[in-house]
């Protein structure tokens, strides 16, 4: 029988941890639970950001091969065009060097407005890529919390007039005391003075 009661007391201390530990879990108090939540958003946050860095970085680097495989098209084509013209300047000179240098200064103009054309089209598109990342970038910053420098700039001058105005009201204070103190000071002197006279 003693096996018996020494399992039954051991049950019993079981028993009573598990409602201490229910006890421990029950008091978890509110601002506990608030602080893991504030911590949660938190790590949120931090993900959000550097998911944000990842997507502009992608977004940066699909710009750049646009760009570079617009610009490899651009030079192969220039390149074509010119062998071509070199190709027919050379049946021309065999005509006429008059008719030759006409007709080149002619294609010639052609191919400086076609490639000043790509030129353009090159720095439309690049503007246009610039714009998106930038708008991308400043909306995931917006999102995350993160001030934009107009903000920051506006806090600045707030804080640089409160401290002009904690320094000029600093100086009131400074003044009061003085000037009170003065009055003080020359009502005894009148004091002092009137004595010796009635006397």
């Amino acid at each position: 029988m003693s096996k018996k009661t020494a399992k039954k007391k051991v049950a019993k201390k079981k028993v009573t941890k598990k409602k201490v530990t229910r006890k421990t879990a029950a008091r978890k108090t509110a601002a506990n639970q608030a602080q893991d939540y504030a911590h949660e958003i938190w790590l949120a946050g931090l993900g959000a950001f550097a998911m944000a860095q990842e997507e502009g970085g992608k977004i940066f680097k699909q710009g750049t091969k646009a760009i570079d495989d617009t610009s490899r098209k651009v030079l192969g084509e220039s390149s074509k065009l010119f062998d071509r013209l070199v190709a027919e300047g050379s049946k021309l000179e065999n005509k006429g060097r008059k008719l030759a240098t006409d007709t080149v200064g002619g294609v010639r103009g052609d191919v400086e407005s076609r490639v000043d054309k790509v030129r353009e089209t090159a720095q439309t598109n690049w503007d246009k890529l610039e714009k998106v990342f930038e708008q991308r970038v400043a909306r995931a910053l917006s999102r995350l919390g993160v001030p934009t420098s107009d903000e920051i700039n506006e806090l600045s001058k707030r804080v640089a007039e409160l401290n002009k105005r904690v320094a000029d009201l600093a100086k009131k204070q400074d003044a009061k005391p003085a000037s009170k103190a003065a009055p003080k000071a020359a009502p005894k002197a009148a004091e002092t003075k009137s004595e010796p006279e009635a006397s």
